[in-house]
């Protein structure tokens, strides 16, 4: 030892290594305690967090999707049925190579770029051990050639599946709508734990109004799946509830005979029993075919759906908004009788137009050498503009407006139970000045008079108007499901109101149905009338597409098909005890006397024929 070494540095040196003794035991102690505190929490505080992730890593859900509800008309004809098709589908998490895989089935089965993305936009919305379909209604070839490579498709299998049709094709296209995959936006607003396992929702028709109904409740399987996705045993199963079944009050036979009866014309026709405002037929034309929208319709067919100018996809008979011309006669007549209590006797004066105080602009009647003398009988027989004109002028826009939406639902949705109905409208002074930046003048009321100007309404609102008269005033909303079978207790999603509206007086509607009923006697429906076995009410009307310049005759001037009038008829049987009221219009087709009485009379004479389906 150095001399230098004294007993003073050797109690420093001592003193040094006790404290770096004390500070190794002290970090010692914190860390057995840091250890002890996690074993605590791990075992106590949570045990119940982790040992439920450990579950999570055994036991899994998988869903188990409901039938779709069916859907039949009246006589229990299927309008819409499901049958068993295959699948393939991926679960993403079993994949090690999933855009290999992808490239695999694309070579295999012709996948498009737009079959892959949705694909992949499934996939992101759905956890890795659910399955993602990417190719729905295999072929039997397709099924075959997946078979073969079945062993090294990991993560791959083909599935059975439910799968939409709709065997009346364009028949039904309109009312029942159609299913289609469900996209990005519908997915993020649906409930998940409902749709898991479900990749088609329902997109217009009464698909898409009754969705919630007819889609039913999910159910699930709970099991124990090893590490590599494999079931070891199942734990426990809720089954699917199916969903309802909804039996309209529709006729197919009736719509069919409707389809059949508009021909080449484009146009509609809608069917309703006024004594509770089921719809019998709502056929609109041309129509399409629905089921290659479920699997995925391709874009050169849906591009020559879209552009075809006849509009197939276009539902006339709920959306169509057109002038409804004369066959607003008989309502007007009615609000005469109602507001002004004029006389049915009362005469106006027709020499073939029409003039407003203090104006040199005429309004002609159809009949160009007029009508002479003309009573609302006659008025309403002949269809003479005259008299309606000086009648509108006489009540105003706004007492006509209230009474023909307050009592008939003319420019109002009818509340029919199905998607995208359009209100038409029955215009106001108001109505001008926020619409069009004008004000009103005495004219429009005029024009108005005979369902001309501003005023448009849709088949499905005449139809309805035309059973609310039948039914002499008292409200008829139209529904189109009249029964639901449902596996669960549930509410309609289209209650029925309790019937309302104010009754015609009976003098009233005597006096507006007995000209009516003239109107196809003898009037300018006549041509129908041969061979009736019926009362039949109706009243024509003609709906100018354009306006014709002061001094023209529209039969002389040189107009395309598409500037040709549209041809109404509205009628009710039998007149004393009504059992159906009709709408129908075909576009462009000139006088309805002509062409749309003729179609109504089919389907009337159908319905009122015995063992036609009548309740």
């Amino acid at each position: 030892m150095s001399e230098n070494f004294t007993a003073q540095d050797e109690f420093r040196e001592s003193r040094l290594f006790l404290s770096r003794i004390v500070v190794s035991v002290l970090a010692m102690m914190l860390g057995v305690a840091a250890l002890v505190v996690r074993l605590m929490y791990l075992q106590i505080t949570g045990h119940e967090q982790y040992a439920s992730l450990s579950r999570d890593n055994q036991v899994r859900i998988a869903p188990i999707p409901p039938s779709r509800g069916l859907i039949f008309d009246r006589n229990g004809e299927p309008l819409a049925d499901n049958f068993v098709t295959y699948s393939l589908e991926v679960t993403p998490e079993q994949v090690k190579d999933l855009p290999g895989l992808l490239r695999e089935f694309g070579a295999m089965l012709n996948l498009s770029e737009s079959d892959v993305e949705q694909f992949y936009a499934l996939k992101a919305k759905r956890k890795g051990f659910e399955s993602v379909p990417i190719r729905l209604g295999l072929t039997e070839e397709e099924v075959a050639r997946i078979a073969v490579r079945q062993p090294w498709l990991e993560g791959a299998e083909i599935r059975t599946r439910m799968m939409r049709t709709y065997p009346y094709r364009d028949l039904t296209a309109h009312v029942v709508g159609y299913i289609a995959r469900i996209n990005e936006k519908e997915l993020a607003n649906l409930d998940p734990a409902q749709y898991l396992g479900t990749f088609f929702i329902g997109k217009n028709g009464l698909e898409k109004s009754y969705e919630a109904i007819l889609h039913g409740k999910t159910g699930h399987e709970e099991y124990e799946a090893n590490v590599k996705g494999r079931v070891i045993r199942s734990l426990g199963t809720t089954e699917a509830i199916n969903g309802a079944d909804l039996h309209l009050s529709l006729d197919i036979g009736l719509q069919k005979t409707a389809m059949e009866a508009l021909g080449h014309y484009h146009g509609a026709v809608v069917a309703i029993d006024p004594r509770n405002g089921e719809v019998l037929a709502l056929a609109s034309n041309p129509s399409y075919d629905p089921n290659p929208f479920i699997q995925g319709i391709s874009k050169k067919n849906y591009d020559a759906l879209q552009n075809d100018e006849a509009r197939p996809l276009y539902d006339r008979a709920t959306r169509g908004a057109y002038p409804p011309g004369s066959t607003v006669k008989p309502f007007e007549a009615l609000a005469g009788l109602e507001l002004l209590s004029l006389s049915p006797a009362s005469r106006v004066a027709c020499p073939g137009y029409f003039r407003l105080p203090g104006s040199s602009h005429k309004y002609r009647d159809w009949a160009h050498s007029g009508h002479g003398a003309t009573d609302m009988h006659l008025a309403i027989v002949q269809s003479c503009d005259v008299y309606f004109y000086s009648l509108a002028n006489r009540i105003g826009i706004q007492r006509l407006h209230d009474f023909m939406q307050g009592r008939f639902g003319l420019g109002a949705v009818t509340g029919i139970d199905i998607a995208g109905e359009k209100a038409g409208l029955y215009p106001t002074e108001e109505w001008k000045r926020k619409a069009r930046k004008a004000d009103w003048i005495a004219g429009d009321t005029v024009i108005a008079g005979i369902g001309q100007g501003f005023v448009t309404t849709t088949p499905l609102q005449m139809a309805r108007a035309t059973a609310i008269l039948a039914n002499k005033g008292l409200d008829v909303e139209p529904r189109l499901v009249s029964q639901i079978k449902a596996g669960w207790d549930l509410e309609n999603p289209f209650p029925r109101r309790e019937q309302a509206g104010k009754p015609i007086a009976e003098d009233h509607w005597n006096t507006v149905v007995n000209a009516m009923v003239d109107v196809v006697q003898r009037g300018t429906a006549r041509r129908i009338s041969g061979g009736l076995g019926y009362p039949m009410a109706g009243k024509t009307g003609t709906a100018q597409v354009f306006s014709v310049a002061q001094g023209k005759s529209y039969k002389s001037m040189r107009i395309t098909k598409s500037m040709r009038d549209h041809a109404w008829f509205i009628a009710f049987a039998p007149a004393e005890a009504p059992q159906i009221a009709v709408a129908v219009i075909a576009e462009n087709a000139g006088h309805g006397g002509t062409v749309s009485a003729p179609i109504a009379r089919k389907i009337i004479d159908q319905w009122l024929q015995p063992g036609a389906g009548k309740p």
